[in-house]
């Protein structure tokens, strides 16, 4: 049984990495962009863009966060694209998860895959673990951290933020931008997020 759990797991991660591939190649090609064009954009190498695109390689959360901000889409989009459109309801069961193969930072996307303005996410950080993020990746949304349990520090443009469990920061202008867990046990957060008019 376990085994059979195992293979399951591992299919349902092809898969995801399938989508995420495609995706990001059809982003590309919709805007008729090249490799090369990507990677000026994006700050990510052309070589490392071709093998996401052909799924010879995972991208971790900064590449994907360096990807969304030059096609200007929220990350979640990349990450939640084997759900089915025009869905309200997102059961727990169901909801698309993405790990971070470098950190093992966990994403989950809570919130329905219907195209709506207001988007959920939770975020599992690992103890000891920096994520960093360009200003390009906040550049088209608004967002706000919720801290769930443990703390998180937030630096944003050269100013740290020390959250604990129950507090809420929006963040300011789009700017460089790092989560960090310091502490000696994982950190669990909600975001939430409205694209920019």
């Amino acid at each position: 049984m376990r085994e059979t759990e195992r293979r399951n797991d591992i299919s349902d991660e092809n898969r995801q990495a399938r989508a995420i591939a495609e995706r990001i190649r059809l982003e590309r090609e919709t805007r008729g962009w090249s490799l090369a064009e990507l990677a000026a954009r994006s700050g990510v190498s052309k070589a490392m863009i071709s093998k996401v695109e052909r799924c010879e390689a995972s991208p971790t959360a900064t590449v994907l966060g360096r990807l969304s901000g030059a096609f200007g889409l929220p990350l979640s989009v990349l990450l939640a694209l084997a759900e089915r459109e025009g869905e309200r309801l997102a059961r727990r069961a169901e909801q698309p998860i993405w790990t971070d193969p470098d950190t093992g930072y966990i994403r989950r996307t809570l919130s329905p895959a219907n195209g709506g303005q207001l988007e959920l996410l939770e975020v599992v950080l690992p103890a000891g673990v920096r994520v960093p993020y360009p200003a390009s990746a906040f550049s088209f949304q608004h967002q706000q951290i919720y801290v769930l349990d443990g703390r998180l520090d937030f630096i944003e443009d050269g100013r740290s933020h020390q959250l604990l469990a129950g507090d809420c920061l929006q963040l300011g202008a789009p700017s460089d931008c790092v989560f960090v867990n310091a502490s000696e046990r994982a950190t669990r957060y909600l975001v939430a997020l409205t694209r920019r008019p």
